[in-house]
């Protein structure tokens, strides 16, 4: 079941998104030299609620944690520098923070224009990645995307593996510089 709820925000739609998120059955068998469990569990709830200004130190904490490392590879952290850039990109976008049973788990900005959607600042934090949860939160936008037959359009770090996760649901390069690419996935007819 999916709830979708439209807002306008600076001039911007924000997409307040409540789903689920299948979690993978998990066997006895090595998995990358560890071993898993013999669980199956059955949901993973999640939410899109509207972030608000007490929401932006959390949000920059998930970008830390999950685009840091990233970042650090190619240039390094300079925490002054990426809090300026954060800072332009909170007044700028529409954001939502990603809860699981209460507890948030990350950010993403999903904004609505009249010619596509944008997806972006989606940062899980670690903990809570290679779970499914970031497949079922872009596979719940690309759902809006196909109801209103609007193209969703992306950018990340060419070095980011998050580039995998866009390619297995039909996302194309469409541009490119030295350090990201830009891709968009065109809406399936239903």
């Amino acid at each position: 079941m999916l709830l979708v709820i439209v807002t306008k925000i600076n001039d911007h739609k924000s997409v307040f998104i409540k789903g689920f998120c299948p979690i993978r059955q998990v066997t006895n068998k090595p998995i990358k030299g560890r071993l898993g469990l013999d669980l199956t569990l059955a949901r993973m709830q999640f939410t899109l609620r509207p972030a608000v200004e007490s929401d932006f130190d959390f949000a920059f904490q998930a970008k830390r944690e999950a685009l840091g490392p990233h970042i650090i590879a190619k240039w390094g952290w300079d925490e002054t520098f990426q809090l300026a850039i954060h800072g332009n990109r909170w007044r700028e976008r529409p954001w939502s923070i990603i809860e699981s049973d209460g507890t948030a788990v990350g950010s993403v900005s999903v904004a609505e224009a009249a010619d596509h959607i944008r997806f972006g600042e989606f940062y899980l934090l670690p903990q809570f990645q290679r779970q499914g949860l970031g497949t079922n939160i872009l596979l719940s936008v690309l759902a809006r995307s196909n109801d209103l037959s609007l193209p969703v359009r992306l950018e990340y770090l060419k070095w980011n593996p998050v580039g995998s996760l866009y390619r297995r649901h039909g996302f194309e390069v469409i541009s490119e510089n030295d350090t990201h690419y830009f891709m968009a996935r065109q809406p399936h007819a239903r």
